[in-house]
């Protein structure tokens, strides 16, 4: 079957030159890494992972531990524009 797909123009150079290097055709290397993916699984989430805290007081109030910004951003000192 035929069909059309848009690659990056570097993934595909790199992928052009790879499948050269290993004596495979373009397509042949596509399909290949398409059924190892897909024998991977269904690629569904996993579980969420819950973070226990321990320490005194625990958790800082204000700090949202399912926010990696709210995390960076305490972790930034006061006053630091980074």
């Amino acid at each position: 079957m035929r069909t059309t797909i848009r690659l990056n123009d570097g993934l595909l150079s790199q992928a052009k030159r790879y499948a050269a290097r290993i004596g495979l055709t373009l397509t042949a290397l596509i399909e290949e890494s398409l059924r190892q993916r897909l024998e991977k699984g269904d690629g569904s989430r996993r579980e969420p992972v819950r973070l226990l805290t321990t320490g005194e007081d625990g958790v800082h109030p204000g700090i949202d531990m399912d926010s990696s910004a709210s995390v960076m951003d305490a972790m930034d000192p006061p006053g630091d524009p980074a």
